[in-house]
Formats: structure tokens, C-alpha cells, sequence
């Protein structure tokens, strides 16, 4: 059963390795040392989490720490994403639309989420389109053969 668990400043150790083990990947075929969240120091996420808007979670499967998530407002309505993260091990079982939907379930006031990805990365956009991400028609190029794309849903509030 998938949950979410709230982030304390203690947890931020496990959330770098949990970064650094999921986008490793990535790291290694861009080579995108400036904005790859497995690049990113205890000192960054720290600062991130003091962030009043801002709230990181963990997603575990029962007792099994299988990811992680920082979501934050950018309005009253608005919420984004950035990132969501599933260990290696245990991506393409589900568990990340399983987090999407619960990070939603957590904010039923929110009416519009917003992310971004690497629009090279067809598996991942195909991944955010199929749960219901619209590209915004925003991108921007980090380098040559990597393009940042942002997406939106709009989801009907129930409050």
C-alpha cells in the first residue's frame, strides 16, 4: 500500500540519496551537472524544505521507502511538482501513479499542478500525459539534445 510521509529536516540525507540513486541515470547520459537533482547537496535540499510553501514527502510501500516528492505553491489554486522520484528498483510497478494520485488526494483545494521534464525522455512525458498533463507549450533548452517541457493538469477542486 502506497503512502506518503511527511519530510522532517532529519530526513533530508535520505532524500539526496534517494535523488541521487533516481536520477543517476539521467546524470550519467546528459551530463547535466547544474540541474540534476542528483547533483543536488543536503545544504540545497535544506533550504528548500525551510521554504514556507514548500513540503517534501516520502513514498513508501508499507514500511519501504520507495521515493520522494517535493511539491510547492505557486498560488492559491496552483501547486508543482518538482521532483517526484521512484528508486530504480521499484519503477514501472505502479508506484508512481500511485504517488501522483495520492500528492493530489493530499490537495483537494488545488485545481491546477504543474510540472517539467526532459522532453527527450519520451517514456516520461508519455508517463505524465497518460495521467492527464497537458504540455503548456513552455520549454526551454539546457543544453543541445536537452529540452525542458512544462506541463499542467487541471483537476476539478473538491473544496
Amino acid at each position: 500500500m502506497i503512502k506518503l510521509k511527511q519530510c522532517l529536516e532529519s530526513d533530508c540525507e535520505t532524500i539526496r540519496q534517494i535523488q541521487k540513486r533516481s536520477f543517476e541515470t539521467l546524470l550519467k547520459k546528459y551530463r547535466d551537472y547544474d540541474t540534476n537533482p542528483a547533483c543536488e547537496t543536503e545544504g540545497r535540499i535544506l533550504e528548500k524544505m525551510a521554504q514556507p510553501q514548500t513540503t517534501y514527502y516520502l513514498i513508501q510501500n508499507g514500511d519501504v521507502i520507495i521515493g520522494a516528492a517535493r511539491v510547492f505553491r505557486v498560488g492559491e489554486k496552483t501547486m508543482r511538482i518538482s521532483p517526484i522520484m521512484i528508486l530504480p528498483e521499484h519503477q514501472k510497478s505502479g508506484f508512481g501513479r500511485a504517488a501522483m494520485s495520492l500528492l493530489e488526494e493530499t490537495y483537494p483545494e488545488i485545481s491546477l499542478w504543474q510540472l517539467d521534464t526532459i522532453l527527450q525522455e519520451e517514456a516520461l512525458c508519455r508517463f505524465y500525459e497518460g495521467f492527464g498533463y497537458r504540455k503548456t507549450g513552455e520549454s526551454y533548452d539546457i543544453k543541445p539534445g536537452m529540452t525542458i517541457v512544462f506541463y499542467e493538469k487541471t483537476i476539478n477542486c473538491k473544496s
